[in-house]
């Protein structure tokens, strides 16, 4: 499992008081970081290999600004192309979101997708989802 730490801003609330849904997905994209690097370490987009093709999230708790949150990001399935992975966000001991997220391994160059390297499948299955 990767984890990341992240402090509410309060930017990130609505009218009602809460993080505003629509900062989620951000927050989900953050928790991507070590695995974008694997595909990325340069963090050049010319090369870009991650491209998301499909997301689902489920908002199951309130967040709230004043206390960080805790994004946990696994990997539930590794494809020939494509991966998917699996995320919660948690708060003072609730687990607010689940997510699912299914990426492509993608040659810009090309136009289409390609094999994940071996070195790359093994890494990302040291964190499956058990």
């Amino acid at each position: 499992m990767y984890t990341t730490t992240l402090t509410p801003r309060i930017s990130e609330t609505d009218a009602v008081g809460h993080i505003n849904n629509t900062t989620i997905p951000i927050w989900l994209e953050a928790g991507r970081h070590q695995i974008f690097a694997l595909f990325n370490p340069d963090h050049k987009f010319h090369d870009w290999k991650m491209i998301i093709v499909k997301t689902t999230i489920e908002y199951k708790e309130q967040i709230f600004f004043g206390v960080d949150i805790e994004v946990c990001c696994w990997v539930k399935r590794v494809g020939h192309t494509s991966l998917e992975l699996y995320e919660e966000i948690w708060q003072a001991g609730k687990k607010c979101v689940i997510s699912s997220t299914v990426y492509v391994n993608f040659n810009k160059e090309h136009q289409r997708s390609e094999a994940i390297p071996s070195s790359l499948r093994m890494e990302l299955e040291q964190h499956l989802l058990i």
